[in-house]
């Protein structure tokens, strides 16, 4: 079966491993860039350079020609003899003083001292108010890109310059907010025209990843770059500022990495799937044959493979105790996934679109020697992009957060112990700060994934009436995307200390069932007239100890195993008395001897649970046997966890740093009694969450997403 998500997916992850493997360049056409190959320059430092085509760049220097001879004929052409926007009823031939006035409107967004690296006394507690350097990075690339395409009437040696800049980390710092994204991202992009033409009061970020960055204003940044400063010609502001790059680059890292967070949700499902003892049924194919929703179809085909090979995620098509099928946040899985798929497929290629589109005004047709004036820098196509996007990210957050709210409640976990704790719950609450996080986490969430395009205000002298607001729709799906990183980095410690006490209890019922198999031959097995019977008698007995052992997690070990017992003889005493009725003739004494023996058995096979499950727990700290128990793609993000990333099985309140640092000497930072030989990491619960969530937010569970996935 097709799936077109994955396969989508998969090649932007190939492409960007092969760009960052590449020592060559990007090369930009104006045609084919890639979201991989944004990425690459936004967030790995990967270098652009303009193509050396020469029928590209003949093309360039022809519309500069064409725009020159029209203006020499007396045409007049917006933003190049006529003022900007409303105020388009104004003519004037001083071409180049007007690209000045342009960017002196356009420069006005807000910055802090302290974003300019500037020594300066300001308020605490107020946020950056600059653009992240990535957005910059990749906002650069595509202004580039754009007008490289010979639309816009502007010199070969502008992208030159952008991309010389770029290859030496200098990116000019821009104002966070200010920008509409009607008439492009206007006052956004002017800070790079800006940095062009060496304003002194712009400031330039210089730095790479090995140092920290500095800061210089714009005319020195470009003395030490070896560039001299550009006096723009006619419509060479506007071609730099009259666009939609800035959304687009901000969509382009946001499409990229929510869909990395959709294959997340997809995986996390399984492996839940296995914690929570769930039936692969839920994805078998039959269900979505019968509802053909590509989107459903592929999450059900995806789920289905990433549990191939779990032994605790069987095919069983109905429970026969309890629920007779699993709870919504797991069975109806591919229903909910799926729908977000088909938006973050379509999403993607609107941005990809974008990224080798010109969204100039106007726009200068070469080959039909016309100047033509449109709407291309309404960045609606963004803006629609990204809240299918950000409604994916709630729709696959609140999915997560159902999932997990689930895993932590013992009432709902099928025998896992409250909080996943794996002590005593009377003093250890592992997991609740963590559910109350994850509730936090997706309360916000949901706020930030209200549609930005219905808050759309008229601008400019009502000429910008109506506006797109893209640059703040992609702001806000990367705000939905850090939301559901967090839930994400949170749920995989979760799913990991819920798995490890899945697969203890399953040690544990490997030891408790012989044993107790044992002690009720050894004090009953006369009473039974046959091997066979007595087989029957065993398994009807451990079923019910079993039973009681999973509803009374939240009790203490001895609360625990005592409390099981009890509760598990009335079913015991009456299969007895029933076979000592078929046996013997039923007499007072008989019934006391009976009563004595089960007195008897109850405080040995309390005691016997107590205990192995106490040398069962102790063992597993030591060695986990959790991977052999699941699924391939799950024990890869299991193991990743575990070995890779060194956040251990937690062993309730004995593991908080303080009391680890009292037990044992410090040794190189790392202090604590590990039981086995080595020691424990002095680590509060949050921090183990965050190592998980920088792995994310880098980009390397990409990597073991794609491995998973291929398994």
């Amino acid at each position: 079966m097709d799936r077109p998500q994955l396969t989508q997916i998969h090649k932007g992850w190939a492409d960007l491993q092969a760009v960052l493997k590449s020592d060559q360049p990007v090369v930009i056409d104006g045609y084919s860039l890639t979201i991989a190959d944004v990425v690459a320059v936004a967030m790995y430092g990967k270098s652009a350079v303009v193509t050396t085509d020469d029928a590209t760049i003949n093309k360039v220097q022809q519309s500069v020609d064409f725009l020159e001879d029209e203006l020499k004929n007396g045409r007049t052409v917006y933003g190049v003899t006529t003022g900007f926007g409303g105020s388009a009823d104004t003519r004037t031939d001083k071409l180049e003083r007007l690209q000045i006035a342009l960017q002196q409107h356009l420069n006005v967004g807000i910055l802090l001292p302290s974003d300019k690296g500037l020594d300066s006394v300001q308020p605490e507690g107020i946020r950056e108010h600059s653009l992240p350097v990535s957005i910059v990075r990749a906002m650069m690339l595509i202004r580039c890109n754009s007008l490289i395409r010979s639309h816009s009437g502007v010199r070969l040696a502008i992208p030159q310059n952008i991309l010389s800049m770029l290859e030496k980390n200098m990116t000019p710092v821009v104002p966070l907010r200010g920008s509409i994204s009607a008439s492009g991202d206007l006052s956004t992009l002017s800070y790079i025209s800006g940095m062009l033409e060496g304003n002194p009061d712009i400031f330039v970020r210089v730095g790479g990843e090995n140092r920290a960055p500095t800061y210089l204003s714009a005319d020195k940044a470009l003395q030490q770059a070896g560039i001299a400063p550009i006096i723009l010609r006619a419509k060479e502001g506007l071609g730099v500022t009259n666009g939609t790059s800035a959304s687009c680059a901000a969509g382009c890292v946001a499409i990229y990495q929510a869909q990395q967070l959709a294959l997340m949700s997809q995986l996390l499902t399984a492996m839940a799937t296995e914690a929570l003892l769930g039936t692969s049924h839920n994805f078998h194919p039959f269900i979505s044959s019968a509802r053909p929703h590509q989107g459903q179809t592929e999450a059900a085909i995806n789920i289905s493979h990433l549990l191939s090979g779990s032994k605790l995620a069987l095919d069983n098509s109905a429970e026969t105790v309890g629920l007779a099928q699993d709870r919504y946040a797991l069975r109806t899985a591919p229903q909910w996934i799926g729908p977000q798929l088909e938006d973050l497929n379509l999403a993607y290629r609107q941005v990809h679109a974008e990224v080798n589109s010109t969204t100039d005004n106007p726009l200068i047709d070469v080959a039909n020697k016309a100047i033509h004036h449109g709407g291309n820098f309404q960045a609606v196509c963004i803006t629609s992009a990204m809240e299918k996007t950000t409604s994916a990210m709630q729709m696959l957050g609140k999915l997560m957060f159902a999932q997990s709210s689930e895993l932590v409640n013992s009432q709902q976990n099928k025998g896992l112990p409250p909080n996943l704790s794996s002590d005593d719950p009377s003093l250890s609450f592992t997991a609740k700060g963590f559910d109350v996080n994850m509730a936090a986490y997706m309360s916000e969430l949901a706020y930030v994934a209200h549609p930005v395009s219905s808050h759309v205000q008229s601008a400019e002298l009502h000429n910008q009436s109506v506006n797109s607001l893209a640059l703040i729709a992609a702001r806000y799906t990367l705000e939905a995307v850090e939301l559901v990183s967090l839930m994400s980095a949170t749920y995989i410690y979760l799913l990991c200390q819920a798995l490890d006490l899945r697969c203890l209890h399953l040690e544990f019922v490997k030891a408790a069932k012989p044993a107790i198999h044992n002690l009720l031959r050894e004090h009953f097995g006369e009473l039974v007239v046959s091997d066979e019977r007595f087989g029957e008698f065993a398994a009807q007995s451990w079923n019910g100890v079993l039973e009681k052992w999973q509803s009374l997690s939240y009790l203490d070990l001895e609360d625990r195993a005592a409390v099981t017992i009890k509760e598990s003889l009335g079913d015991l005493i009456h299969s007895l008395i029933h076979e000592t009725t078929n046996t013997t003739t039923p007499s007072a004494a008989t019934d006391s001897n009976i009563l004595h023996t089960v007195e008897l058995y109850k405080k040995q096979a309390a005691q016997t649970l107590s205990t192995i499950y106490d040398s069962t727990r102790n063992a597993f700290y030591k060695t986990q046997s959790t991977a052999q128990y699941l699924s391939p793609a799950s024990a890869i993000v299991y193991n990743f966890v575990r070995i890779d990333l060194n956040i251990p099985f937690h062993r309730g309140l004995v593991d908080h740093p303080t009391l680890l640092a009292a037990a044992a000497p410090k040794t190189n930072g790392v202090g604590g009694d590990g039981h086995d030989g080595g020691k424990r990491p002095e680590k509060i619960l949050g921090t183990f969450a965050s190592e998980i969530y920088l792995t994310i937010r880098s980009g390397r569970f990409h990597d073991l997403l794609m491995k998973a996935f291929a398994v």
